[in-house]
């Protein structure tokens, strides 16, 4: 999501909603409360896991994210869904009933967390009293919570990545979060099919700890968005054209494009 997002607002695209899965929850957030495409990237090249979660013992998992409350406080503009920029929807699931949790009110930090509770690996997280997991077993690609907040055009960004190489797995991490790619590129066929068109970043051979490669991965979603500016622009064709109609005929109306909003 970060590097379409970045990329249509530098290109004036008009951008009306914004939802985000897991780690797309954090950079929606950051860029839904202000935060600019440059705040963005720099932020970007200098996170690493310390800053987000620390290694822990237990028997929901390996880390807990609690950290990530100070990270999300010290880079947020606001604190609350209600006074972000554009409006947002955070994903997570309900680890006892399955069900997606779609978050649109009330306070970022703990929605966010929650989405980025990345189950076997990431403690779970409690809000309003629902034991809740990474949002991408539910809504691995979020266009249907942005549909139904009202967006008339929806682009999805997908990260078909693969946590183990041809040499198999190194620890356990790894077979985890294989397992977990293999059925989100099963399970999110539906949601493709929610969305007016998807943009795939080619990230192979990246893996999910490679902070240090963030500008080469900013590089790449941003050069994946631009190939798909000739469909997007085709949206906005015949709005153009409607209102080049009426300022030749004296009209003093300014074009109103529909939002494209990035996942």
């Amino acid at each position: 999501m970060t590097s379409a997002a970045v990329c249509l607002a530098c290109l004036a695209f008009p951008i009306g909603f914004v939802a985000g899965t897991s780690v797309g929850a954090l950079i929606g957030a950051a860029y839904c409360s202000g935060v600019s495409p440059a705040e963005l990237e720099a932020i970007a090249a200098r996170v690493r896991f310390r800053d987000l979660a620390r290694w822990t013992l237990s028997r929901y998992g390996f880390a807990t994210n609690l950290r990530m409350i100070s990270f999300l406080n010290k880079t947020l503009k606001v604190k609350t869904f209600e006074e972000l920029h554009t409006p947002l929807a955070i994903t997570a699931t309900d680890f006892a009933s399955g069900e997606g949790v779609v978050f649109t009110s009330g306070p970022l930090a703990d929605p966010v967390r929650a989405s980025c509770a990345y189950p076997g690996v990431f403690l779970p997280v409690t809000v309003n009293g629902r034991l809740l997991v990474d949002g991408m077993l539910a809504h691995s690609l979020p266009t249907k919570p942005v549909r139904d907040m009202g967006a008339d055009r929806v682009i999805a960004v997908s990260l078909r990545s693969n946590w183990s190489n041809g040499d198999g797995p190194k620890h356990i991490f790894d077979v985890i979060g294989q397992c977990f790619s293999i059925a989100q590129n099963m399970n999110c066929a539906q949601a493709r099919e929610c969305a007016d068109l998807v943009i795939e970043p080619d990230v192979t051979g990246f893996r999910y700890d490679d902070f240090e490669r963030s500008a080469d991965l900013v590089a790449l979603g941003e050069t994946a968005t631009r190939a798909a500016l000739p469909e997007i622009r085709k949206w906005l064709e015949p709005t153009e054209q409607k209102y080049t109609s009426a300022k030749g005929a004296g009209s003093l109306m300014s074009p109103a494009l529909n939002p494209v909003t990035p996942e």
